[in-house]
């Protein structure tokens, strides 16, 4: 219980700040007719102090004169008597005139793009990725990546997504997670820029193109040199190459794929699967957070709970193979353990990785 009430406080953190996020993204895009409005009560106050100390009808000051301008143009009666002179009475009539084509029309978009998601554009998901950091780009909405976003969503952890084609049913289902997708080509370096490659922690490329994640995943290194690369590969041998030479996650596409690339994306140590007599097993290495419900208890209690093997314990810089069940677990220990992807996912989750 306690667990399902820390992931709940964690999304709705998440989500807290993605609507701040949000309605600053809403007000900075609200800037230039905030200015364009501001500039014409400004300058026809300035313009009606001078027409009316010209025109003998004075006001007390400047300040009198833009707040005469500023309740002229809300439509609004002034505190003094209707200007006798022509010029001056221009001001009470254009003023309303130009509030309600400046303000009223930036009003009118800010409102629809509050309230409307679904009408912001390409223009808008780049803004909001803009906005973010120590955040995952996952590139590839395809059946895969749309699992690795619920996983992560899952986690609390915060995305941006890039896919050209992405299925309607597939983005939408994504963007209600509050997820931004850029609908573009990640190949192109600005496309990652602008899904915020310098500030991400790590990327994944989920597509079923080896060639294309593996060219994503060179031009996002050479854009952020520390960034994490987990990249999708069908074949082995090509996976431990990328592993050895670049440093990368590589990972088959297999059906354990989705919990597994959002363990390793969010920094959990997760071996490529293999198929033991049929059943896909990973070996995962984590390290025991105070929430976990196995704090303090013994191995025996994950093993039995959980349905996978703990082949390693290290506690203070000790590392023992194939403990015994008896051995007792304290915050901070590194366990290593070997499970098919359901029970490493449970175990992951109730981490809070």
């Amino acid at each position: 219980m306690r667990k399902k009430f820390t992931l709940l406080s964690k999304h709705r953190r998440r989500h807290i700040q993605a609507s701040i996020r949000d309605t600053l993204i809403l007000l900075r895009e609200f800037r230039a007719p905030l200015f364009w409005f501001s500039f014409a009560v400004i300058g026809g106050g300035v313009l009606y102090y001078y027409f009316s100390n010209q025109l003998n009808e004075p006001v007390s000051g400047l300040i009198e004169a833009i707040y005469i301008v500023l309740i002229a143009t809300f439509l609004q009666p002034a505190n003094r008597d209707f200007p006798h002179h022509f010029i001056l009475q221009l001001f009470h009539f254009l003023m309303p005139l130009i509030g309600l084509i400046v303000l009223a029309q930036g009003l009118t978009d800010f409102g629809s793009l509050f309230f409307n998601r679904k009408s912001r554009n390409k223009e808008w998901e780049m803004a909001v990725a803009s906005t973010m950091q120590n955040h995952i780009i996952l590139v590839g909405l395809g059946h895969l990546g749309y699992r690795v976003a619920v996983k992560l969503h899952e986690m609390g952890e915060t995305i941006a997504a890039v896919e050209l084609n992405a299925k309607a049913d597939t983005a939408n289902s994504v963007k209600k997670l509050g997820i931004p997708i850029i609908h573009d080509d990640a190949t192109r370096p600005a496309i990652l820029e602008a899904a915020g490659v310098q500030k991400a922690n790590t990327i994944i490329l989920a597509s079923q193109n080896d060639a294309m994640n593996l060219q994503i995943a060179l031009k996002a290194r050479s854009l952020n040199p520390k960034i994490k690369v987990v990249i999708r590969v069908f074949d082995d041998d090509f996976a431990h190459a990328l592993q050895d030479q670049f440093s990368f996650v590589a990972l088959s596409a297999t059906e354990m794929a989705a919990p597994i690339f959002a363990a390793a994306a969010a920094g959990v140590d997760v071996t490529n699967p293999i198929s033991v007599e049929g059943q896909l097993l990973s070996l995962a290495r984590l390290t025991i957070s105070k929430d976990a419900p196995f704090a303090h208890k013994d191995i025996g209690y994950i093993e039995d709970n959980y349905r996978v093997n703990v082949v390693l314990h290290r506690k203070d810089g000790h590392s023992e193979m194939h403990p015994t069940d008896e051995v007792h677990l304290e915050t901070g220990d590194v366990i290593a353990v070997l499970g098919g992807p359901a029970q490493l996912n449970h175990i992951l989750q109730d981490n809070g990785q």
